[in-house]
């Protein structure tokens, strides 16, 4: 799969499918307050539409990671695609929350079909001295994907109803079907690669899950991802209560998400240049910590002014961005062996599904207790003393993993 199939590098099609899979998870914060008016919405029930696209994830990551080989990497992603075109075409006609709240978890098992097989994907496509990079451009697609869907939904919702706006994304989906169709070499045989995957399976399972590696990779991602999911995901309502205009939010937003590629392409050079993994994660979180504080801590009624509280979102975000593309690489090393990728990946999937279920529903309820966003600080704050201490954990099984140069990878 090294040679392209058509103007495009392989590796930048996985990319690119990725980013219209993330514009799914994207597409609600700017469509929330106007769900909310339409649909008459609590802000709890706002807040597991929002990350009821997790349910696939939270409950059969790894199961979706062990599958992908038995169906081959291009087949799954093209079978995710096609489950987020159909999705959203449908939640287009919806006209309750059930409805949509159904189609969003079906549109969760879409995205875990895309992004799943990515890491395994560009391994392929790449020499493995540009793995470390490659990684880091590949963690860029949930902040690129949630980013355009902001600033395309702000406009889109502008003009029309919210039942265009998942047309739109439909349309998008079927379109990145093709791109992959035309972009990524053919798999194997499925017979050869069901007959395969289906009798190692139990192999990868057992590998993955008693190994250490994966638990912490996949620990790590859930609490970073919880916080990062559950602070962009609300900042349209938030601006939306300050009585900040809907394109103005909706731009503000975008470029929190923006900021967060910063960090995920850093990663990949930082560690291509010789930077320890635990620094690059202590670093991300302690600037997670740090921007919630500023953003929203209140101390008797005296906050950071606006302007003060943007900058620190956007540390948060900017910063943070270099733990998904630390995890990722490590996740090249961490893996029990070459053929446990995917799975492993599946597991981190699994878990930082998990982290945004239940993140931003728990920050809800937090804003809905005490009357406003102030204590928001504190929830992210807990999960970032969580994820530095896994980060020694992860330096330690680094020092005691087998050397890989003779399986080719970093």
């Amino acid at each position: 799969m090294t040679t392209p199939r058509s103007w495009m590098h392989p590796a930048w099609v996985v990319v690119l499918a990725a980013v219209c899979a993330a514009l799914h998870v994207g597409k609600i914060p700017p469509a929330l307050p106007v769900l909310q008016a339409a649909l008459s919405l609590s802000l709890v029930q706002a807040g597991f539409l929002l990350s009821m696209v997790q349910l696939g994830g939270m409950t059969l990551g790894l199961a979706v990671g062990l599958s992908v080989d038995s169906i081959g990497l291009r087949r799954s992603v093209l079978l995710g695609l096609g489950l987020l075109t159909v999705s959203s075409a449908l939640g287009g006609f919806a006209s309750g929350i059930e409805a949509l709240l159904v189609l969003r978890a079906i549109e969760g098992f879409g995205f875990l079909w895309v992004v799943m097989p990515g890491p395994a994907l560009i391994r392929r496509c790449v020499p493995p001295a540009q793995i470390n990079t490659r990684m880091g451009q590949w963690s860029a697609y949930m902040p690129l994907g949630t980013a355009a869907a902001l600033l395309l939904g702000a406009g889109v919702l502008s003009v029309w109803t919210w039942h265009v706006w998942w047309w739109l994304m439909s349309g998008v989906s079927a379109l990145a079907w093709w791109m992959v169709w035309t972009g990524l070499a053919p798999d194997a045989s499925y017979t050869a690669v069901q007959a395969s995957g289906q009798e190692g399976w139990p192999r990868r399972l057992s590998q993955t899950l008693r190994s250490r590696g994966p638990w912490l990779l996949s620990l790590t991602f859930g609490v970073y991802a919880a916080q990062w999911l559950s602070v962009i995901g609300f900042l349209p309502t938030m601006y939306a209560g300050l009585g900040v205009d809907k394109g103005l939010s909706g731009l503000l937003t975008a470029g929190v998400a923006l900021a967060n590629m910063t960090g995920n392409l850093a990663s990949g050079r930082l560690l291509q240049r010789g930077w320890q993994s635990r620094w690059l994660l202590f670093i991300g979180f302690g600037a997670m910590a740090l921007g919630a504080l500023g953003a929203f801590g209140e101390w008797q009624g005296w906050g950071l002014p606006m302007a003060g509280r943007y900058v620190s979102v956007i540390l948060l975000s900017a910063v943070g961005g270099l733990i998904p593309g630390t995890l990722f690489a490590l996740s090249m090393r961490l893996a029990p062996s070459p053929d446990t990728l995917s799975t492993t990946v599946g597991w981190m999937q699994q878990w930082s599904a998990t982290g945004q279920f239940f993140g931003p529903p728990v920050v809800a309820w937090v804003a809905a207790s005490m009357g406003g966003w102030q204590w928001t600080w504190a929830v992210t704050g807990s999960c970032c003393l969580v994820g530095m201490g896994l980060a020694v954990a992860i330096d330690r099984a680094l020092r005691v993993v087998a050397p890989r140069a003779e399986q080719g990878l970093p």
